[in-house]
């Protein structure tokens, strides 16, 4: 069985947001795979997406504060400026974690570690609603 919708994601401000349960509850589909893959695929350049803890809210503050210093906003040798000063640095964090992700699907569930959950990576202050497109594979 191959599948594929594109998801509109709500739009969140500037941050590492977890969207595992936003992602899951527009994907009925998953139920009827006993095994296969999900491809997660985010449309944008200047957000990304990753796999990381779940629980303590703490640790997407941290991813933040970072990413903020490893990718400073104004760097003198920043060229692409015209669209604000938060958007090349958003470029540059957007190709450092990537703007997909494969999950493995197991009984019609995304088989995710006990601590691990989807973030939304959003390097703009106002990136807007931001479209996923899914890929299900599998039987």
């Amino acid at each position: 069985m191959w599948f594929q919708k594109t998801l509109a994601l709500r739009p969140r401000s500037r941050g590492f947001h977890l969207i595992t349960d936003e992602v899951v509850g527009q994907l009925p589909e998953l139920g009827q795979i006993h095994i296969g893959l999900c491809h997660l695929l985010l449309q944008h350049t200047s957000a990304s997406l990753t796999l990381n803890e779940n629980a303590d809210p703490t640790v997407r503050g941290d991813f933040e504060r970072t990413f903020n210093q490893l990718v400073p906003e104004g760097a003198p040798w920043y060229r692409h400026t015209y669209e604000g000063p938060d958007d090349m640095p958003a470029h540059i964090k957007s190709s450092l974690l990537g703007a997909s992700l494969t999950l493995p699907i197991t009984d019609g569930r995304l088989n995710l570690g006990t601590w691990q959950g989807i973030y939304l990576c959003e390097h703009r202050d106002r990136g807007g609603s931001r479209r996923l497109v899914v890929t299900l594979h599998g039987e």
